[in-house]
C-alpha cells in the first residue's frame, strides 16, 4: 500500500494487522444426475459448459471424487452428516408410503402430510449446524428430499437459516410445480396442475410441437431458485455465508428454457421425440430429448456464470470457496440418453452401470473447486475422496472444533496443495436400493456386491488401473481380496436405525466366489 507519510504507513499497518481475516464464504453446488462426462472440463464434446469449465481453469479439478450413494436421498444425507452408507440414517430413496397415496400429486397438493421423504432422526448433526455455530449464515436452495414438511427433518430444523425449493423429490419430477417451499411454508407458483408422469393423450401427434405446449408453464422452478439464492447472498455478503445450491438439474423430466432448446435443436438437428401414449407413465414427454437434456445443463452453466460474475463484481470471489459436483451418475430413463452424450465419460454410465449402481459410472462424479485466495489456478488432483469428507473439510476451513465423529477425512490439503494430505485406507458404500448393494474401493481395487436381497453371494473384483470400465471380474484370480472385503463390511456395516433400509442377507457374508 502506498501512503503519504511514514507515520501514516505505521498506522495503516497496525490497523490492518488488528483486523481479523474474514472466514471464507462457501458455496456448494450439487447438480442432480449429472454424469462424470457431462462437462467440457471432463471431456464432454456436445454440451457447452464454458462457465463451469472456467471454474476448472481458475481452480482445481478432482479426478477421483465419489458420491456416497448412487441415488439422491442417501447421497445428500451422507453429504450433510459426514457418514457413509453403513452408518447413515438414510440409506436409500424412501417415499414413506405407509402414510397414504404419496405418489398422487393432486392428493399431495391438498394434504401436505403426504409430501416429502422419510425423515432423518431429530438428533441428526449436519454441516449447516456446525457452520452456523461458526457464525456463518446458512442456506439451501433447490431440492431437499430428506424429510417431510410436518417433521423435524426440514432444512430450518437442521441448521439452515433459509430454505427455498422442493421439500419433496417426487414433486421435483416437474420443473413447473404448483408450489415450492420457502422455509416452512408453501410458496405458490403461477402454474396449472400438470401432474408429474403425465403422458401424451392418444389423439396427440408426437411430432407436433403443439402436443407439448401444456408442459410449458409460466414459472420455471430453477429460475425462482436461482433468484432466491442470489437474494440471500446479496443480503448476507458482509458476513461469512454457506450456500448449498442443490440444483434439480439435469434430473428428468426434460424441461428447459426455449432459447437453450432452440440452440441445441439447431446444433443437433431433428431427432425422434420421447413420449408415451397414456395419461400416466414415465416422465414428461419432450419433442427434442437430446436438445433438451443439453439445454438443461447449459442453462445451469449459464447461471453458474452469473453467480461468479456477481461474486467478482462485489469483491467476494477471491475469498469464496466454490465447489461444483453431482449427487450421482447419469440416469437412463425419462428421455435421458447417457450413451449419446457419453455421460459416463471414462466409465460405463449406461443403464445398469450408471445411476442406481455402485459401479464407477454410478458413483464417481465430477468435482471442481475454486478459491483464489487458497487454490492455485489450473491444477488437478487424483486424491480419492467422497461426500462424507465434505463435513470435516468445511469444519477445518471454518475452524470448527468438535468431537463429532465422521467417516470422512478433510481434503483441505488436497484443495490447497498445502502439506501432506491424509488418505483413506478404503472407501465404503452401502446402498439399500436396487436390490441391495455394497462396494469397497481400496487403492486400485474395487469390489462390488449387488443383488444382495435376491440372495446373491458373488462379489465382483475389478482392477481400476487396467479396467476402468469394470468389464473384467477377476475375483477368482485374487481370492485373498474376498477376505479383505468381508472384514471391511463387518467393520463398517451397522444395523440401520430404520428397518426400511435393512438389506436382508448382508449379515450372511459370502464365503467364496464361484470358481
Amino acid at each position: 500500500m502506498v501512503v503519504a507519510s511514514f507515520f501514516g504507513c505505521k498506522t495503516v499497518e497496525k490497523q490492518a494487522s488488528e483486523k481479523p481475516a474474514q472466514k471464507p464464504n462457501i458455496i456448494y453446488i450439487l447438480a442432480d444426475d449429472l454424469g462424470y462426462g457431462d462437462l467440457g472440463a471432463y471431456g464432454q464434446t456436445k454440451i457447452e459448459t464454458p462457465n463451469i469449465d472456467a471454474l476448472a481453469k481458475e481452480g482445481i479439478l478432482f479426478t477421483q471424487h465419489y458420491t456416497a450413494a448412487p441415488v439422491c436421498a442417501p447421497a445428500r444425507a451422507s453429504l450433510l452428516t459426514g457418514l457413509h452408507g453403513g452408518h447413515a440414517s438414510i440409506r436409500g430413496n424412501d417415499e414413506w408410503e405407509e402414510r397414504g397415496d404419496v405418489w398422487n400429486y393432486r392428493a399431495m397438493l391438498k394434504d401436505s402430510t403426504l409430501e416429502g421423504q422419510r425423515p432423518m432422526p431429530e438428533n441428526t448433526t449436519t454441516i449447516a449446524q456446525f457452520l452456523k455455530e461458526a457464525n456463518y449464515k446458512t442456506a439451501i436452495v433447490g431440492k431437499w428430499g430428506l424429510g417431510a414438511p410436518q417433521t423435524e427433518s426440514i432444512p430450518t430444523e437442521m441448521g439452515f437459516d433459509y430454505f427455498f425449493g422442493y421439500n419433496c423429490q417426487r414433486q421435483a419430477h416437474t420443473y413447473t410445480p404448483v408450489h415450492l417451499y420457502e422455509n416452512e411454508h408453501r410458496y405458490h407458483l403461477k402454474n396449472d396442475t400438470i401432474a408429474p408422469h403425465f403422458g401424451l393423450l392418444k389423439e396427440n401427434d408426437p411430432v407436433a410441437l403443439a402436443s407439448y405446449e401444456k408442459y410449458t408453464q409460466p414459472d420455471y422452478s430453477p429460475d425462482l431458485i436461482f433468484d432466491k439464492m442470489m437474494s440471500f447472498i446479496e443480503e448476507n455478503k458482509t458476513q461469512p455465508f454457506f450456500m448449498y445450491w442443490a440444483s434439480p438439474i439435469p434430473h428428468v423430466p426434460l424441461q428447459a428454457p426455449k432459447k437453450w432448446v432452440d440452440h441445441y435443436v439447431k446444433k443437433f438437428g431433428d431427432e425422434a421425440p420421447y413420449y408415451f401414449k397414456k395419461e400416466v407413465g414415465s416422465y414428461f414427454p419432450t419433442r427434442y430429448p437430446h436438445a433438451t437434456y443439453a439445454a438443461m445443463i447449459s442453462y445451469l452453466d449459464e447461471n453458474v456464470g452469473k453467480l461468479v460474475k456477481y461474486l467478482k463484481e462485489e469483491g467476494l470471489y477471491d475469498n469464496t470457496l466454490i465447489i461444483f459436483t453431482s449427487d450421482n451418475g447419469p440416469a437412463s430413463d425419462g428421455g435421458a440418453d447417457p450413451e449419446f452424450f457419453n455421460s459416463g465419460g471414462l466409465f460405463d454410465g449406461n443403464r445398469g452401470k450408471g445411476k442406481g449402481y455402485t459401479y464407477e459410472g454410478g458413483i464417481r462424479v465430477p468435482m471442481i473447486a475454486t478459491w483464489p485466495a487458497k487454490i492455485k489456478a489450473g491444477t488437478k488432483s487424483d486424491h480419492i475422496s467422497a461426500f462424507y469428507d465434505v463435513m470435516p473439510t468445511f469444519n477445518e476451513i471454518a475452524k470448527v472444533q468438535t468431537d463429532y465423529k465422521t467417516d470422512g477425512i478433510s481434503f483441505y490439503n488436497a484443495l490447497t496443495n498445502s502439506g501432506n494430505q491424509q488418505e483413506h485406507e478404503y472407501l465404503f458404500w452401502e446402498f439399500a436400493g436396487y436390490e441391495g448393494q455394497v462396494a469397497v474401493r481400496m487403492g486400485n481395487w474395487k469390489m462390488v456386491w449387488k443383488n444382495i436381497k435376491k440372495g446373491n453371494k458373488d462379489v465382483e473384483l475389478y482392477d481400476l488401473d487396467s479396467d476402468i470400465r469394470e468389464e473384467n471380474n477377476i475375483m477368482d484370480k485374487h481370492p485373498e481380496m474376498l477376505k479383505k472385503f468381508q472384514d471391511i463390511v463387518k467393520k463398517e456395516h451397522a444395523t440401520p436405525e430404520n428397518s426400511a433400509f435393512t438389506i436382508e442377507g448382508i449379515e450372511y457374508m459370502p464365503n467364496k466366489n464361484k470358481q
